[in-house]
C-alpha cells in the first residue's frame, strides 16, 4: 500500500502526535508529528528498544541525561542506544516538525 509521510497530518495538536506505520516482532516504525512540542519535563525517555531518528520536515532538538544536544534539520538522523536516557527539547513552533522514528532489538 502506498502512502506519503506528509498526508493527512493533523491541523490542530495539543500534544505530539504519535502513528504507527510498521509493527513487527522486533521493529516498530513511527511517524511522530510536533509542532513546538517537548518532551514532559517530569522525566526522560528510556526506552527498551535502540532507536533511530530521522528528520523529515522542520527543525528539533534531542537532549541527552549527559547534557549532549543534537539539533536536527530535514535529513538529519540520529541512532539513540536502548536505554540512553534522551528528550526532545525543543521543535520548531511554526512549522511541523515531521520524524520518522523506527525502534528496533
Amino acid at each position: 500500500m502506498s502512502a506519503s509521510l506528509f498526508e493527512n497530518l493533523p491541523e490542530r495538536l495539543r500534544d505530539e502526535w504519535f502513528d504507527t506505520l510498521v509493527e513487527a516482532e522486533n521493529v516498530t516504525v513511527e511517524r511522530i508529528v510536533s509542532r513546538g512540542h517537548t518532551s514532559p519535563a517530569s522525566g526522560w525517555y528510556d526506552q527498551p528498544r535502540h532507536e533511530w531518528v530521522v528528520v523529515l520536515r522542520g527543525r528539533g532538538v534531542v537532549a541527552f541525561e549527559t547534557g549532549e544536544e543534537v539539533t536536527l534539520g530535514p535529513g538529519d538522523h540520529l541512532r539513540i542506544p536502548a536505554h540512553c536516557r534522551h528528550r526532545v527539547a525543543w521543535t520548531d513552533p511554526d512549522q511541523d516538525t515531521v520524524w520518522l522514528a523506527v525502534h528496533y532489538d
